[in-house]
C-alpha cells in the first residue's frame, strides 16, 4: 500500500513557496501573527474550494474532524472559525493577488500551443466583465444600485488554455471600458471585445502600440468608406471596407484607417459590423476570432459553478478580495498539475475527483488518470467541453 503523501500535499507541491513568502514579505503579511500563517490562511482557503464548503462554520467542522493530518496536509496551525475570519479579514488581499499572477506565469507558457479555435500563431485575449450581485446592507463598500451591490471581475483572458491574464475587482459602478487605461497593450497581441469597449481613444493606445483589436461598431458610428476589397458571400461576409472615422469627437481620438467588415450569420439572419486594426488577415477568419470571444463567457459561467466566488465567507472588502483571488490561484494551480501530469479529461472532472480524494494517498497522477478513463458521466458536462 502506498504510505506517501496525501493527494491534497501532493497538489501544493507544485505551488512555488518561495514566491509565495515573497509575497508575504512583501505586504508584511505575518505582522504581529503567533500561529495562523498566511501558508495557513491560504491552505485551508484552497481546501475550501476544492471541497466545495459553504462556510467558515464548514471549514473548521472538516479539518477539525482531520485534526490528526492537517501537519500532513501542510496547516502548522489548528483551524478556527474566528482565527480564519479575522486572517481574511486583515491580511492584505494584495498577497495573494500577486500569488496568483506568479501562477499565471508558470501556467501560460505550458498552454502556449493550446488550439483555441482560429489557426492563429499569435496571442489572442478576450476581454469582458462579470457582475457578482450582492446584500447592499451587508456589503455597503460595493454599491451597484439604488438597492443593490455587486462586485465586477474585469478578466483578460488568454484564449490558449483559458488562463486569466489579467483580472481586476471592483465594485459594480466601474464601467467596463475604464479597464483599458490599466492594460500594458502587448505589440502584436489581438484584444477581442464586445462594443461595451468601444472608444476610440482608449483603442488608439493599442494601436500605437502595435497591437490588433477586433470589437464591434455601434449603430451610431460614423465614417466614411475609402476603399472595398472583394469578399465571399457564400460565407456570410457582406463587405470588406477600409474606413476612416467622421464626426466631431472620433476623428481626433483615432487618426489612423480602421477596418470595417460586415457579416450576416447564415444561422441566425443577424448582421454584424465588426471593427479592427487588423488589415491582414483574411475577413472571415477576423469574424472567427470575434467569435472566439464567447470563451470569456464561459469562463465566467464556469468559475461562478465550480468555485466559490458568488457566496462568501467575509462581508469586509479585503476578505472577499482575498477569496477571490485564492479562487483564481486554485483554478489555476489545477490547470498547471492538469498539463505537468499530462492528465486527461476536462478540469471539471478533475475538481469533482479531487473534492472526493483528497485525504487519500493514492499517487495523484495515478488516480487521476485512472477515474478520468473510467468515464465519468462525460454527457453531464457537454456544455463545459470548452476546458476539455
Amino acid at each position: 500500500m502506498y504510505q506517501g503523501k496525501l493527494v491534497f500535499a501532493q497538489m501544493m507541491q507544485h505551488l512555488p513557496l518561495t514566491t509565495f513568502r515573497r509575497c508575504v514579505t512583501r505586504y508584511r503579511g505575518e505582522r504581529k501573527v503567533k500561529s495562523f500563517s498566511c501558508l495557513d490562511q491560504f491552505l485551508s482557503m484552497a481546501f475550501a474550494q476544492l471541497t466545495f464548503r459553504e462556510s467558515l462554520r464548514d471549514i473548521e467542522a472538516c479539518l477539525r474532524a482531520h485534526h490528526a493530518k492537517l501537519y500532513h496536509l501542510g496547516i502548522r496551525s489548528a483551524v478556527a472559525r474566528n482565527t480564519l475570519a479575522n486572517a481574511n479579514a486583515v491580511r492584505d488581499w494584495r498577497i495573494y493577488a500577486d500569488f496568483a499572477q506568479s501562477l499565471i506565469g508558470i501556467a501560460r507558457p505550458l498552454y502556449v500551443d493550446e488550439p483555441f479555435g482560429v489557426d492563429l500563431q499569435d496571442t489572442v485575449y478576450a476581454l469582458d466583465a462579470t457582475t457578482i450581485d450582492l446584500c447592499l446592507s451587508v456589503f455597503p463598500w460595493a454599491p451597484f444600485q439604488s438597492t443593490k451591490a455587486a462586485v465586477k471581475l474585469h478578466t483578460l483572458l488568454d484564449l490558449r488554455g483559458n488562463i486569466p491574464t489579467f483580472i481586476h475587482i471592483s465594485d459594480g459602478k466601474l464601467h467596463e471600458v475604464s479597464i483599458l487605461d490599466q492594460l500594458v497593450p502587448e505589440p502584436g497581441a489581438f484584444y477581442i471585445m464586445d462594443r461595451g469597449f468601444l472608444d476610440f481613444a482608449r483603442l488608439y493606445r493599442f494601436h500605437q502600440a502595435g497591437s490588433f483589436f477586433v470589437t464591434r461598431a455601434k449603430s451610431n458610428t460614423k465614417a466614411k468608406r475609402r476603399y472595398s476589397r472583394p469578399v465571399d458571400r457564400s460565407t456570410g461576409l457582406v463587405c470588406d471596407q477600409t474606413i476612416f472615422l467622421t464626426g466631431i469627437y472620433s476623428p481626433q481620438d483615432y487618426q489612423a484607417p480602421l477596418r470595417r467588415i460586415r457579416f450576416k450569420d447564415p444561422k441566425t439572419s443577424k448582421t454584424l459590423v465588426f471593427l479592427t486594426n487588423n488589415f491582414v488577415l483574411p475577413a472571415f477568419t477576423t469574424t472567427e476570432l470575434y467569435r472566439c470571444r464567447w470563451q470569456v463567457e464561459l469562463f465566467f459561467k464556469w468559475i461562478k459553478q465550480h468555485l466559490r466566488i458568488k457566496a462568501f465567507f467575509g462581508t469586509s472588502e479585503n476578505a472577499v478580495k482575498s477569496q477571490i483571488w485564492i479562487a483564481v490561484s486554485v483554478y489555476v494551480l489545477v490547470a498547471i498539475v492538469r498539463k505537468r501530469l499530462k492528465l486527461p479529461g476536462s478540469l471539471y472532472q478533475i475538481l469533482q475527483i479531487l473534492s472526493l480524494t483528497l485525504f487519500e494517498k493514492t499517487p495523484m497522477d495515478q488516480l487521476l488518470s485512472h477515474a478520468v478513463a473510467d468515464q465519468i458521466d462525460a454527457g453531464s458536462v457537454k456544455q463545459l467541453s470548452l476546458f476539455n
